[in-house]
């Protein structure tokens, strides 16, 4: 029992068993320029400033982000004024323009 729940944690931890839906770059890329005002244009952030990178984090896991700030679940005002207009398709393209950035 040890072992399932040690796997299930490593692979939660890597992004999951991956996401039954792609979204698309070319469009994420597109509704990712308002991200950019302050995570950058190459999702690299400003710590200094508050703003975290985005580099390196799978769709998977900056879907499911995005989502919690959508829904109030995960609280930070201007997180969750950027996430309230964007619907479920939305959020998978900008997920997955994300997850190219490297």
């Amino acid at each position: 029992m040890k072992k399932i729940v040690a796997i299930t944690a490593v692979v939660a931890m890597f992004g999951g068993f991956g996401s039954a839906s792609a979204g698309d770059v070319a469009a994420g890329k597109a509704k990712f320029a308002v991200c950019a005002g302050c995570h950058g244009p190459t999702g690299a952030g400003n710590l200094t400033a508050g703003y975290p990178a985005l580099t390196g984090k799978t769709a998977e896991f900056v879907a499911q982000q995005l989502k919690l700030f959508k829904s109030g679940d995960r609280s930070n005002a201007t997180m969750m004024a950027m996430t309230a207009p964007l619907s479920d398709t939305d959020i998978e393209n900008v997920a997955a323009y994300i997850a190219t950035l490297k």
